[in-house]
């Protein structure tokens, strides 16, 4: 996927003389890819989930909104001082990469852990949570229920994954495309989302903020749980570095980029947050399943449908960032 290429300029990028066989990665990730590569990469599927556990280990709306915004601050920094290790150590393979030059012990253990279960899990997660967005917004009545559709999500997440792996083994130039295509209709989401949570506000309806910060709801020993939930939602920041000899000026476009996606993401969830409460109860909720498709049906209508088909879009950008980045820890 990296298009490595031979070393035959005098040097290569890792420091290699002429007819020393060495390979070095081709510097074509822009300044948008990378901006594209973390929006996609933290926006998956946390922030269709992640409401309704803060919101049940708080108590509150307005509780809920300050633990989004702790945990968009926490993210930011830890995603700055990621920048400032990719900024000054220019080689690829991010965390490993770091661990490496503490021992190569290390090195080999997060290598190990991440192919054996912290990278590999969460794409398979990904991927059938994709198919059942998918076949969720196609099923009508009785259709597809039962273990027909289990087995249709089942092969439908393997299909997915396939032709995300085939993709990004047969170009880096048409993954980073489909990075910033995938990355741009999740952010279309959202902003459906937000407008139509904004339209309802604008209606008046503000009851669902009536007492946010009524102390006696708030479970304060559940707040951590609350706390992980946000985090979990933010993660995917710490990949960028895992590009950094494929960056163009690393130096300048990481922690750049880092600044500018980071920014985005805090306020898109802050803003989608406000809109889940405007149209829906902290009952409902808590009550609801998968809480953007409770939402789409109450403020959509007869096109709801296009909400699962966003959340499905948002999961397929965030495991075809997770292979283009991993690729690189492997390469590493």
């Amino acid at each position: 996927m990296e298009d490595p290429v031979p070393d035959s300029s005098g040097k290569g990028s890792r420091g290699g003389e002429v007819g020393t066989g060495k390979v070095h990665l081709l510097k074509q990730v822009t300044l948008l890819d990378c901006v594209a590569l973390i929006v996609g990469m933290v926006i998956g599927s946390g922030i269709f989930i992640s409401p309704k556990g803060i919101l049940a280990n708080t108590g509150t709306v307005g509780w809920a909104l300050i633990v989004w915004v702790i945990c968009g601050i926490f993210s930011c920094v830890g995603a700055l001082c990621y920048a400032e290790l990719g900024a000054s150590i220019d080689k690829s393979g991010g965390d490993y990469t770091y661990l490496r030059i503490l021992h190569p012990i290390l090195g080999f253990l997060r290598v190990w852990t991440g192919i054996l279960a912290v990278r590999t899990v969460p794409w398979t997660v990904l991927s059938v949570t994709t198919a059942k967005y998918v076949i969720a917004s196609l099923e009508t009545g009785d259709c597809g229920r039962g273990t027909s559709s289990m087995a249709a999500t089942k092969i439908l997440a393997c299909c997915i994954l396939m032709c995300i792996f085939f993709i990004n083994c047969w170009s880096v130039r048409l993954s980073r495309r489909i990075q910033v295509i995938f990355t741009v209709a999740k952010v279309i989401g959202l902003i459906i989302i937000i407008v139509a949570g904004a339209s309802v506000l604008c209606a008046g309806h503000t009851r669902n903020f009536d007492n946010a910060f009524d102390t006696r709801s708030v479970t304060w020993v559940q707040f951590p749980k609350a706390f992980y939930s946000g985090l979990f939602a933010y993660s995917g920041w710490q990949f960028l570095p895992q590009l950094t000899e494929e960056i163009i000026d690393p130096g300048r476009n990481i922690p750049l980029s880092i600044i500018v996606s980071m920014s985005i993401v805090m306020m898109i969830y802050i803003l989608t947050n406000i809109a889940y409460f405007a149209v829906l109860t902290p009952f409902e909720l808590l009550a609801s399943d998968a809480v953007v498709v409770t939402f789409a049906q109450r403020v959509l209508g007869p096109v709801w449908w296009i909400m699962p088909v966003f959340v499905a879009m948002s999961c397929i950008g965030s495991v075809n960032g997770g292979l283009f980045t991993t690729s690189s820890f492997r390469f590493a």
